[in-house]
């Protein structure tokens, strides 16, 4: 398989010699204005294939997201809160679901987790009052931030919640890497397969999973940035190009790409200018599907003012 380095399941498929591995099937299919793509990894051989755990992998790609249009972020925000419903194991008893918000809020390509928690409509704390009364759903959230701020590994945090909160599923938002420079900002991948925290600027940390803490984990993301190793082949293949060379050159180009990986410059990360609307613009799509998700007795109206 060639060398590549992205937390998404269908680039990382899209990269796989013949564009096939036994193990793993992959379906597309568009609704409105939003393109679908799931990935099912069915076996352990397939998973190291792809260097993604087993599991289901859905991608929603809207390339309007880029261009503010109010229709695509309606719609993909619709189909992030029916895809997120299907996810989600069925609440009974009054569990609650945990909504975390992985990242470093100070770093604005790393600060998706924390603005969706921001945006998230929490009622633990209010399922006793009147108006909750049959409506509501018991949700909470957290960004507990970053070792290197905190002194504390996110899954330290999370495995004491865990412990006193007991809760039906935990729902996990961070920033992720892609292949593909023109998928940042307008794609987002949910997976049943949990999350490692950091993954995604290969800062890797102890995986939030299933197996980790005993409780189903749903990981919600979106491609923040790429890294400066992908970009120098990109560029190095686009100059081929253009000069007449029509030859694909793809061994060398990624012998080239592993070797500037395996370099200092081989850990930095490349992010858009325009990195602030973006993130912006995509918490406040997440957390709405997030918001629909774990509270369908509520109109958008009455989640809006809960949230002023």
């Amino acid at each position: 398989m060639p060398y590549t380095r992205t937390d998404l399941a269908m680039e990382a498929f899209e990269n796989t010699e013949g564009g096939a591995v036994p193990g793993v099937s992959v379906s597309h299919w568009e609704t409105d204005c939003v393109q679908i793509t799931e990935v099912l990894v069915t076996d352990n051989e397939a998973a190291r294939e792809l260097g993604k755990p087993k599991g289901s992998y859905l991608t929603l790609e809207c390339p309007r997201l880029l261009e503010r249009d109010p229709e695509a972020r309606l719609a993909t925000a619709s189909l992030l809160t029916e895809e997120l419903d299907r996810l989600l194991p069925r609440r009974e008893g009054g569990a609650p679901v945990l909504v975390v918000g992985l990242g470093n809020r100070n770093i604005t390509p790393d600060s998706l987790g924390p603005g969706v928690v921001d945006r998230t409509l929490t009622t633990r704390h209010i399922l006793g009052a009147p108006c909750a009364a049959g409506r509501m759903n018991s949700v909470c959230a957290i960004a507990p931030g970053v070792l290197g701020v905190t002194g504390i590994e996110s899954m330290e945090l999370v495995e004491a919640l865990v412990k006193a909160l007991q809760p039906s599923a935990i729902l996990c938002v961070d920033s992720l890497a892609a292949r593909d420079s023109r998928r940042i900002g307008c794609t987002i991948q949910l997976t049943d397969t949990g999350i490692q925290p950091g993954a995604g600027v290969g800062n890797h940390r102890k995986p939030l999973t299933r197996e980790s803490v005993g409780t189903p984990v749903i990981s919600v993301g979106m491609p923040t940035v790429v890294y400066a190793a992908t970009l120098a082949r990109d560029a190095f293949a686009w100059l081929s190009s253009q000069s007449g060379d029509e030859s694909p050159h793809e061994e060398a180009l990624a012998d080239m790409e592993h070797t500037l990986l395996s370099a200092d410059i081989g850990e930095m990360i490349v992010t858009p200018r325009e990195i602030d609307a973006i993130v912006q613009d995509a918490a406040g799509i997440i957390a709405s599907g997030i918001n629909r998700a774990l509270q369908p007795e509520l109109s958008d109206e009455e989640i809006a003012a809960m949230m002023d």
